[in-house]
This record gives C-alpha cells, sequence and structure tokens, in this order.
C-alpha cells in the first residue's frame, strides 16, 4: 500500500470520527443545542392590571360634561398637573373648575400660605369641613344651615354635605364640592361649586363669562317652591345684585330668572340660588362660578 492511498484513508478516518461527535452534541432533529452557550431568559413578571377608573362623581352645576380630546387636557375636575412641588406636596391645579371662594386666584391662595407658614394665620383654610360650613353661613348668609350632613374628602378634591340643625331628617341643603389650591401640603381648600340632584343651576354655564341682566335658570322638584337667585363677589359684603322671587314647584321641572348686577371686580362671581319657607327661609341652595372676563 503506497503512501499516498494510506494518507487518504487515514484522513476519511478522521473526518467520519468527528461527523459522529457532531452529531451526538446535537438534538434528535439535527440542530445545534445552544442551551448551553445563549443567556438565560429571565421569565417576565406579570404587573397588575390597572384598575378601571372611578366612575365620575356629579359636576358642579353647569360644569361641561365633556372634556376636549387630546392626551394632555384634564378631565373635568381633576388636577392640571402633578409635578413635585416646594413644600412636599404635589402642584394642585383646578382644571377647569372655578376658585368660587374664599380665594378665587392663584395669588391670593399663595398669598395665605406664604402668612400662614410664618404664624399660622387662619388654619381653617386646611379643613374642607370648615370651608363648607364657612362658605355657607359667612359668605352666603345661611345662618340656619349650620351642620355637616356627609362627607367625601380626598387627597386634593371633597364633597361635604351641609344641612340645617335640628333638622336631621331633612338631609343636605346642599353639597359642596372643594379643591385644593396651591402647592404643596398645605395649599389651602377652595369651594368650586356643588353637586346637585332636585334643585340645579345649569344656566348660566358654568365658568362662562357674565353679563348684567343674567338669565339664571335649572331644574327643580318640590311643592310652593320661592326661588331667590343672587350674585356674589368674595370682595364685597353684600350682594351685587338679587332677584326675588319665583315661584317653581312640581318633579324635575324648569325654572327661569333674570337677575342684574353691577360692581363686579372679582376674577370669579357666585350665583346661588336659594328655596325654602317650609321649615326654613333657606332648605335648599345651589351655585355655579361665573367669570368677569
Amino acid at each position: 500500500m503506497n503512501v499516498r492511498f494510506r494518507l487518504r484513508l487515514r484522513l476519511t478516518g478522521v473526518a467520519l470520527a468527528t461527523g459522529l461527535s457532531l452529531l451526538a452534541c446535537s438534538g434528535t432533529d439535527g440542530r445545534q443545542d445552544t442551551t448551553a452557550t445563549s443567556p438565560p431568559v429571565a421569565s417576565p413578571t406579570t404587573a397588575p392590571r390597572p384598575s378601571s377608573p372611578p366612575a365620575p362623581a356629579p359636576a358642579p352645576s353647569g360644569e361641561p360634561s365633556t372634556t376636549p380630546a387630546g392626551p394632555s387636557s384634564p378631565a373635568p375636575g381633576e388636577p392640571s398637573t402633578a409635578a413635585p412641588a416646594p413644600g412636599g406636596g404635589p402642584v394642585t391645579g383646578l382644571g377647569r373648575l372655578q376658585p368660587i371662594w374664599p380665594f378665587t386666584t392663584l395669588g391670593q391662595a399663595q398669598a395665605w400660605q406664604r402668612e400662614h407658614r410664618a404664624g399660622g394665620h387662619q388654619p381653617w383654610h386646611l379643613d374642607p369641613e370648615q370651608t363648607a360650613l364657612s362658605f355657607t353661613r359667612g359668605y352666603l348668609g345661611f345662618t340656619e344651615i349650620d351642620r355637616v350632613t356627609s362627607r367625601s374628602i380626598g387627597a386634593t378634591r371633597a364633597r361635604v354635605g351641609v344641612g340645617l340643625s335640628g333638622s336631621e331628617d331633612s338631609g343636605s341643603a346642599a353639597v359642596v364640592h372643594l379643591a385644593r389650591y396651591g402647592t404643596g401640603r398645605d395649599a389651602p381648600w377652595v369651594v368650586v361649586g356643588t353637586d346637585d340632584t332636585t334643585f340645579t343651576l345649569t344656566r348660566p354655564v358654568y365658568g362662562s363669562v357674565a353679563r348684567s341682566p343674567l338669565t339664571v335658570g335649572g331644574r327643580i322638584s318640590g311643592v310652593d317652591e320661592s326661588i331667590r337667585v343672587q350674585v356674589w363677589q368674595p370682595s364685597s359684603r353684600a350682594p351685587l345684585g338679587t332677584s326675588c322671587c319665583t315661584p317653581a314647584g312640581g318633579s324635575g321641572q324648569p325654572w327661569s330668572a333674570s337677575v342684574s348686577f353691577k360692581g363686579a371686580e372679582d376674577a370669579v362671581l357666585t350665583v346661588v340660588a336659594a328655596t325654602g319657607g317650609h321649615i326654613a327661609e333657606v332648605e335648599r341652595f345651589t351655585v355655579t362660578a361665573v367669570r368677569t372676563g
């Protein structure tokens, strides 16, 4: 056997051994097993599904029920921003809500914060229940309404029911809607409207610019009702205008009145309609907010 033939036979044997070795390292279908060389893949962590958003609470009287489309548009009644702020709390915007009382501008709210931080000035601004009662009794002058009938208080929004003293069976005269206004944990509460059911104030439109005379209206359920309408601003001790009295009644019946006013200087005015005369002068009321332009 010559040298060339022996060399060819040896190379053939080496190739055959190599092929068998590779086959032994492969799967049964001939694909290479990469388990040992590929990096381990972490099992995906299943994140909890976000809970469904809560059903929207009733809007203040006359507040628009829809929001313009777009990712930057805040929902009615929700904060417009939530960025960290000096003072350790979120930035609390009002979105489309109007600051009715006791502050009608952010500058007023911030001025109170500075005074409160310096010397504890008027701490009741941090209490939504006290703010709701002070709004009803001190600002609107409904002194017979002096107790809290219900409460739903969150971090930036609150609903506080107020009612007549000694008339526990009469329920709430109104549910006052409040919001935090400003930055930090000491942002004060402001009234932004009322949540209405059997007595509503839907005209003028919430947040619209007011002109005198002002057409006011809504719907009411009741018997022998007598509706008085007033226009207020926080900087005045007396109403800017009054209309009295519009008879009304029935079940969900429309009512309408016209009120003239003058002397408007504040950024936001309060339009309030009240009815009573059965057990008290004021038994139910509803408010909305208009702007002076």
